[in-house]
């Protein structure tokens, strides 16, 4: 039985518009975090359990940059909660704050636009 490439290309996009939705769901679940911080956390497990659907795609880029958000954002937390007794450690977790709005806000808008995240190698 022949294939139909049409239906393959529908169910594709499918897919894909099922993994944008999903990574908005997550730029979502990472801005509630600061009503509701377990929210954060969530969203990492969504990322991790649908990571392979998104491999290959241009959404990829973004379940990474989601992941990479959540545990630079837990380093600075952890190193600014530990150095607040000598002060330093509230700037670090202000700094922490406008560095994760700044990746949500970056990347949602980046999503919405279509296109993928340039990830830098570290």
């Amino acid at each position: 039985m022949a294939r139909n490439p049409r239906s393959e290309e529908i169910s594709t996009d499918r897919a894909t518009e099922s993994l944008k939705t999903i990574t908005q769901v997550v730029y979502g679940l990472q801005a509630a975090s600061f009503l509701i911080g377990v929210s954060f956390l969530v969203a990492l497990i969504i990322n991790y359990v649908k990571r392979d659907e998104a491999r290959g795609t241009w959404l990829e880029s973004h379940f990474r940059w989601q992941i990479r958000t959540f545990w630079f954002a837990l380093l600075w937390f952890v190193v600014g909660f530990m150095t607040a007794v000598i002060g330093i450690g509230y700037l670090i977790l202000f700094a922490n704050t406008i560095w994760i709005i700044y990746r949500i806000v970056r990347g949602w808008l980046r999503l919405l636009d279509g296109r993928g995240m340039e990830l830098r190698s570290v």
